[in-house]
């Protein structure tokens, strides 16, 4: 094998082309024609040396013989078809028969075209400048998915901050909360923070939709719930009080600033007492969070308050009260844990998650358990949903 001399193709409709043919002849006519019309040209006298030089270099296009000795034009073609490395480079076969069964076969492999013999310089020119275009409109998608990625890579750094470093801790309680997102940024969300006299706020939400739209009103969502809290519960009568301003407050904005987007959230706010375990809550159209008992058995589900949030401005909330007792857990969660597929979509649903939840253990063990539990159920197959869990036990 014997390499061109490099040159600097001229514009983007040339490119570096290896020339794949054990007839010298004809690597050295190809080898002129293409140079003539400024192409890069490195040449390869059988198969082997073509996937050596492919394994050197990368290239924009292979001219690929059929007949060759030691491996063949469709055996190169199926290995290269097979290297995730590889297959995007487009081949053209050189055939010197007009075999249909042949030239069905290598595209039936993954060929771009192929070029008979003897060399017609105008069908050379147009297979080699239709394969050229195809492969600079695919690098180019390349560039543009790479370039997506790594935007969407940013946007998942960003949300993850959206997420309490830590959460808040208070005597004789275990807070945990589990968090796994579907794609690269998520709407579900949750939170947990400080509010004056040692009380703690308490947030799962699930913005509607997926994707990056999704993650930006859950940041406003979040945000909402943190900046109007302090204030509301510093002003208000009573925890309920406190409670009902914060989540009014955060729909009347959503839905008056942001109406034409049609975006809601479904959420749980509430703020839990330690000292007396009481909880004070809305619940805005939210999957029914759980009261796991003493002895883990599920006590009580807290119902819906109100309509999610975003709707319209003026929606209609209530507060409703729940009190921990010693050894009791309230669990929280998004509609990704029931709605959690198999590769056969059957979702993992309420039964199940109830069955788990009665298994018992401490607030670590138990997001633990319902983790591997929906790993188990999908069994590999894709995420169907953002995934949000929040688990808070009194200590017995």
């Amino acid at each position: 094998m014997r390499d061109a001399p490099a040159v600097a193709a001229p514009d983007a409709a040339t490119g570096v082309i290896l020339v794949v043919d054990d007839n010298e002849l004809n690597r050295d006519l190809l080898s002129r024609r293409l140079r003539r019309d400024g192409h890069t040209v490195v040449v390869a006298e059988h198969g082997r040396a073509a996937l050596d030089a492919l394994a050197r270099r990368p290239f924009d296009l292979v001219l690929l013989d059929i007949m060759m000795p030691e491996l063949t034009g469709y055996e190169v073609l199926e290995i290269l078809k097979q290297d995730d490395a590889l297959r995007h480079v487009p081949v053209v076969m050189i055939t010197a028969t007009t075999d249909d069964d042949s030239i069905v076969r290598c595209l039936a492999l993954g060929a771009e075209d192929h070029l008979p013999k003897p060399f017609n310089p105008a069908i050379l020119r147009a297979r080699v400048g239709s394969s050229l275009a195809k492969k600079r409109l695919h690098d180019a998608e390349q560039r543009h998915a790479r370039s997506l990625e790594r935007e969407l890579e940013i946007g998942r750094e960003i949300q993850r901050g959206f997420l309490p470093d830590a959460l808040p801790d208070a005597a004789g309680w275990e807070l945990r909360a589990h968090f796994r997102p579907a794609r690269q940024v998520a709407g579900d969300f949750y939170d947990a923070f400080e509010l004056p006299e040692g009380r703690i706020a308490l947030v799962l939400a699930d913005v509607c939709g997926k994707g990056v739209g999704a993650a930006l009103f859950m940041a406003l969502f979040r945000s909402l719930l943190r900046a109007l809290a302090e204030p509301e519960f510093a002003a208000a009568g009573s925890v309920a009080d406190g409670v009902l301003a914060t989540v009014r407050g955060t729909n009347d904005y959503i839905a008056r600033t942001h109406g034409r987007a049609n975006m809601f959230a479904t959420a749980f706010f509430g703020v839990l007492d330690p000292a007396h375990g009481t909880l004070d809550y809305v619940n805005a159209g939210h999957e029914l969070p759980v009261v796991l008992g003493v002895e883990s058995r599920v006590r009580a589900r807290l119902v819906p308050t109100g309509p999610a949030l975003g709707l319209m401005p003026g929606l209609a909330f209530a507060a409703a009260t729940e009190t921990l007792a010693p050894g009791e857990t309230l669990f929280a969660f998004t509609d990704g844990v029931v709605d959690a597929r198999d590769a056969g979509e059957d979702a993992y649903g309420e039964e199940r998650l109830m069955a788990t939840l009665e298994e018992g253990g401490d607030a670590d063990a138990l997001l633990a358990r319902i983790d591997a539990a929906l790993d188990a159920h999908a069994a590999g197959a894709p995420a169907f949903d953002d995934v949000a869990m929040l688990a808070v036990r009194r200590r017995p």
